[in-house]
C-alpha cells in the first residue's frame, strides 16, 4: 500500500511539474490596448505625422537621407499603395493602432508551446514568434511585410528577432528600412503593462542601430475584431502610366528646422546629433542667429 501511496505522490508530483512553467518565463498572452494617442509621440504615430524633414533621432546615412528627402505623401495614392500593410519595422508604432491580442499556439499533447501569435496590425500584417527552436531561412528565401520572427526567453523578457522584412519605412515622412536590416524585440510584461524594447540595424540606410520603446495596457474587455479588408481607388485622377510622386534629389525640406528654429542639419539625423550634448551646439547656434543688440550712444 506505502509503495502506491509513493507511486502516486510522484505522479502528482510529475503532472504539477509539468503544469508549471519555468519561473523565468512570464504569459504575455491576453488583449493589450495602445495608449500611444496620449503620450509616445503621439504627434508623429497619429496626427498630424511626421513632417517632411524632420529626421531627428533617427541615425540615417547618407544612403537614407537620400531616399527619404526624394519620398512625397502622395506615393500614398498610387493604387498599389493603397492596399499595402504597415511593415513589421513600423506596424508596432502605427496610428491605425495597434490593439494587440497575443495568443499561444501549443502542442496539443506535450503542451509545449510552439508560438506566440500577434493580432491586430494595421493591414494585419499579423505576426508568428516561432518558440520551437527553427532557424531562420536562407537570405534568399522570401521576404514579407511580416518578416520571419523567432523568440527565446531571457529571463522574465521574452527576445524576438526578426529578418526577412520586406522594403519598408521606420516612420510615415519616408524614413526608409530595407531588405537587410534585422529588428531585435525585447517584450516585458509588469503586471497590467506591456512594453516592446525594440532594435533596428540596418546597413543599407542607417550608420547605427536605431532604438525605440512602445508600452500598451491589459484591456480585459477588449477584443480584436476581424481584418478590414482594404479597397483601392482613384484619389488623384487620371496619371500617366509610370507615374511615380517624388522631390527631386537633392532637396532640401528645411521647413521643421525653420519652424521650430533649429539648424538644418540637427533634423537630418547626422552623426553627433544624436545624443544630448548637441542640445549645447543647438543653444550656440541659436546665440549666433539671433540679431545684435544696437550700439549704445
Amino acid at each position: 500500500m506505502r509503495g502506491h501511496t509513493i507511486a502516486g505522490a510522484g505522479l502528482v508530483a510529475l503532472v504539477l511539474l509539468a503544469a508549471t512553467p519555468a519561473s523565468a518565463q512570464v504569459d504575455l498572452s491576453g488583449e493589450w490596448m495602445a495608449i500611444h494617442t496620449v503620450s509616445e509621440e503621439g504627434m508623429y504615430r497619429v496626427m498630424p505625422g511626421s513632417e517632411l524633414g524632420n529626421y531627428a533621432g533617427v541615425p540615417l546615412n547618407e544612403a537614407g537621407r537620400l531616399k527619404a528627402t526624394s519620398w512625397d505623401a502622395s506615393i500614398l495614392s498610387q493604387p498599389e499603395e493603397q492596399t499595402k500593410p504597415h511593415p513589421v519595422q513600423y506596424s508596432v508604432r502605427s496610428g491605425g493602432g495597434p490593439n494587440l491580442r497575443i495568443s499561444k499556439i501549443v502542442e496539443p499533447v506535450t503542451a509545449t508551446l510552439i508560438a506566440y501569435t500577434f493580432t491586430g496590425f494595421y493591414g494585419r500584417a499579423d505576426r508568428t514568434i516561432w518558440m520551437d527552436g527553427r532557424p531562420h531561412p536562407s537570405p534568399l528565401a522570401e521576404h514579407t511585410f511580416d518578416g520571419f520572427s523567432t523568440g527565446e526567453w531571457v529571463g522574465p523578457v521574452l527576445k524576438v528577432t526578426t529578418t526577412h522584412m520586406k522594403m519598408g519605412y521606420l516612420q510615415r515622412n519616408g524614413i526608409p528600412s530595407s531588405p537587410k536590416a534585422t529588428m531585435v524585440e525585447f517584450w516585458t510584461r509588469h503586471d497590467t503593462h506591456l512594453g516592446v524594447f525594440a532594435w533596428y540595424d540596418d546597413p543599407t540606410y542607417l550608420y547605427e542601430p536605431f532604438v525605440r520603446t512602445t508600452d500598451w495596457v491589459w484591456g480585459a474587455d477588449q477584443h480584436v475584431g476581424p481584418a478590414i479588408p482594404f479597397e483601392s481607388v482613384d484619389e488623384l485622377g487620371n496619371k500617366p502610366l509610370g507615374w511615380v510622386p517624388h522631390w527631386p534629389l537633392g532637396t532640401a525640406h528645411d521647413e521643421f528646422a525653420k519652424r521650430y528654429n533649429l539648424p538644418f542639419e540637427g533634423t537630418q539625423g547626422a552623426p553627433g546629433t544624436m545624443y544630448p550634448e548637441y542640445v549645447k551646439k543647438i543653444e550656440e547656434w541659436r546665440r549666433q542667429q539671433a540679431p545684435s543688440a544696437p550700439a549704445s550712444r
